[in-house]
């Protein structure tokens, strides 16, 4: 009996020594880690990818033939210049998704199991961020691919439009983390979603063509579909000082083979208000919540 006993004591001491413990991998295999479960998530629930995939095409042929005409005199020529506008729109609004994601996780208890995992802590998010570059690159791509079926040609070329998705990537990366944070306060995935729109609407959408139809609670406010030029002073105003119309211009710029310093200049600054301000917030948050 007493050799059985040292024997259940040695193994009991080996679970527990600090060499049987499970070892803390290192901060990029945890991130790739999480980027794969999320690029996993989109494999089996393929119907996220609606929003990435259908929302622009039905958005681009939306506006080119009902609007093009009017608008520009031009389905063709409207074209050339709405196609960056809903490029920059698409990308903006799937942002969204990556606090929606986190909300969910929260909501299934998920949350609390990460937390508990010996990993690098900030690598939950920051894996699921890159899975969404993979998202606006998708969406992006679509939204290209079907403006050059339909007789988009930018002037830019490839490598204009390539640093005009860039540029799209970065703001929209930044913008993420607002969404973050938001996923970590909200209860539900619904409120959410709510809010981001609440809070999108007005800064994205930008045309006096949904300003005609009651401003649809200020929804557009940006140059998206029309030149602010064309808009009411006070209007003009505010459109002008919107980060996601100096974005638009940068991408129109960028694929009609001009680099536009400023208006990148003006793209930049509010990314990096953005990535200060709610990078620390969520992850003060993330290892707070209780």
């Amino acid at each position: 009996m007493s050799s059985s006993t040292a024997s259940s004591s040695e193994i009991r001491r080996s679970i527990l020594s600090d060499h049987a413990h499970t070892q803390r991998v290192s901060a990029f295999s945890s991130v790739m880690t999480f980027w794969w479960r999320a690029l996993m998530k989109i494999r089996h629930v393929p119907e996220q990818m609606f929003d990435v995939t259908l929302s622009p095409i039905i958005f681009l042929l939306m506006f080119t033939y009902l609007f093009g005409g009017a608008l520009a005199g031009s389905t063709g020529e409207y074209l050339q210049f709405v196609l960056p506008g809903i490029l920059v729109m698409t990308v903006i609004f799937i942002t969204v998704y990556t606090g929606v994601g986190l909300n969910n996780d929260i909501k299934k208890g998920v949350f609390d199991r990460f937390r508990s995992l010996p990993i690098w802590r900030p690598s939950v998010i920051v894996g699921a961020l890159l899975a969404d570059v993979v998202r606006y690159t998708t969406a992006s791509t679509v939204v290209v691919t079907l403006g050059v079926i339909l007789g988009y040609r930018p002037e830019g070329g490839v490598i204009g439009v390539v640093l005009a998705v860039a540029l799209l990537i970065v703001f929209a990366s930044c913008l993420s983390w607002v969404w973050i944070v938001l996923g970590l306060l909200l209860r539900t995935p619904e409120s959410l979603m709510a809010v981001s729109m609440m809070l999108l609407m007005p800064i994205t959408f930008v045309s006096n063509v949904f300003v005609m139809m009651l401003l649809m609670p200020i929804t557009f406010v940006s140059n998206v579909f029309v030149a602010p030029q064309t808009m009411p002073e006070w209007l003009e105003a505010v459109v002008d000082v919107n980060p996601v119309t100096h974005l638009v211009t940068a991408a129109r710029d960028l694929t009609s083979g001009t680099f536009p310093t400023t208006e990148i200049g003006w793209v930049l600054l509010p990314s990096a208000v953005l990535l200060i301000i709610f990078a620390p917030l969520a992850m003060h948050i993330y290892r707070n919540k209780g």
